[in-house]
């Protein structure tokens, strides 16, 4: 009499010859209990099956082995899995997304747990092809691409997803939202942390700004958290706090302000160029920032306002002593002065030059004359991007149209709107 773990076998075999891939995901569901079960003897299993041919049932196997505690499931699976995911037949593990998902969560977890993120980057992006109808396709294990991207500081192949606008997300399920909300708000939050680290300002305010514009009945901590950071990137960036967009949650609007007031605090002072006051929101709060992680940002806020006040001395002077300006702006020293100017000089933030005999510093207007072709290549590709976003918004728009619920919204709107026949018979 055959075993419960060779009818299985056979079952799968059988379905995968007949084409019945709905028929063989409703067993697989239904096998769960037996896969977990069973883990010590799975291997055996593996070897009767085809990563191409049986793709769905090693995903079962792979999902039930990670599940399995740590004493049972065998110490191959991280390899096991990092094949299968190389090599898997992408239009079967699309008939079962959540459970591939579920696969890359797993692995992205085992992988933190034994501090091997940077193995798991070009593994967890293979992924997410496999799984993508088209590119600008969100997923939930686009968050963890993020995630071991951010505990391995390596940022190159991460970016190369994050450029990509996001039109479109994947149904992993039958619910709605079609995944977890959370794996879509760490997404943006940590997005927008990659961003921060490697200077683009302008793209993590936007992935923040998401994160907390997310349609929401209760704040999470994620949406707390990118929220101040916004607040600091705001700074940064623009120099004030923008109102957040008119479509944001009203009990994000309501009640998040309160949860964040020693960051309001502090653009209030920078916003005021009250470097006192500043010091002084710093000094006061500087567990709490230490305890959010952002005592870096908020260092990069105390020397901005400092930027900020040298650039208004430009318009102003044209010469100036080094220990003029660290007076004027609140430095301690000439050598203070002296280190904040020459960033600003290599960033382009200003032009000047310093004499470092007399200790002086001389002014200039802005060189460039925006009429060299590299000004013409970059309005050409900015112009570009502008069109295709057009185009992508064009499309989105055809789809609601044409998308039985709205059409059904609008169509109830319109009966509504219509006077009622008061007629007497």
């Amino acid at each position: 009499m055959a075993s419960p773990l060779e009818v299985f076998a056979n079952t799968i075999r059988n379905l995968s010859a007949e084409g019945s891939y709905r028929d063989l995901c409703d067993y697989l569901t239904k096998s769960s209990d037996l896969l977990a079960k069973n883990t010590q003897h799975l291997d055996n299993v593996l070897e009767t099956l085809d990563v191409q041919q049986h793709s769905l049932a090693i995903l079962a196997i792979l999902c039930a082995k990670f599940n399995a505690p740590a004493s049972t499931a065998q110490n191959n699976r991280y390899n096991q899995a990092h094949d299968f995911i190389l090599n898997c037949n992408g239009e079967h593990i699309r008939l079962a997304p959540e459970m591939f998902a579920e696969l890359c969560h797993l692995i992205t977890a085992y992988l933190v747990e034994q501090k091997q993120a940077i193995q798991g980057i070009y593994l967890i992006k293979k992924a997410i092809s496999k799984m993508q109808l088209f590119d600008s396709q969100l997923t939930s294990i686009h968050a963890d691409l993020c995630h071991l991207s951010l505990l391995a500081k390596c940022f190159k192949e991460t970016l190369q997803v994050l450029d990509i606008d996001i039109t479109g997300m994947c149904q992993e399920s039958s619910a709605n939202p079609p995944f977890d909300t959370k794996h879509y708000l760490l997404y943006f939050y940590y997005g927008g942390m990659i961003y921060l680290a490697v200077k683009n300002l302008d793209r993590a305010l936007y992935f923040f700004e998401v994160c907390i514009t997310t349609p929401a009945f209760a704040i999470s901590h994620i949406m707390l958290e990118a929220y101040k950071k916004y607040i600091l990137v705001a700074l940064l960036s623009h120099g004030k706090v923008q109102t957040v967009p008119k479509y944001t949650s009203h009990v994000v609007t309501r009640f998040i302000k309160p949860l964040s007031q020693p960051y309001h605090d502090l653009a209030s002072a920078f916003m005021n160029n009250n470097i006192p006051e500043l010091n002084s929101v710093v000094t006061k709060n500087t567990e709490l920032f230490a305890r959010d992680h952002n005592v870096g940002l908020v260092a990069q806020v105390s020397t901005m306002m400092h930027k900020k006040n040298i650039q208004r001395l430009t318009k102003t002077f044209l010469t100036l002593s080094l220990a003029d300006v660290a007076l004027r702006i609140g430095l301690p020293g000439p050598a203070d002065a002296e280190k904040i100017i020459l960033h600003m000089i290599e960033d382009q933030q200003i032009f000047a030059t310093i004499n470092q005999k007399d200790g002086m510093v001389v002014f200039r207007d802005e060189p460039e004359k925006y009429n060299g072709p590299e000004v013409l290549i970059k309005l050409e590709a900015e112009l570009g991007a502008c069109m295709d976003l057009d185009r992508k918004i064009f499309t989105m728009d055809e789809e609601i149209q044409v998308n039985p619920q709205f059409v059904k919204k609008v169509a109830g709107v319109q009966d509504e709107d219509q006077p009622k026949n008061t007629y007497a018979m």
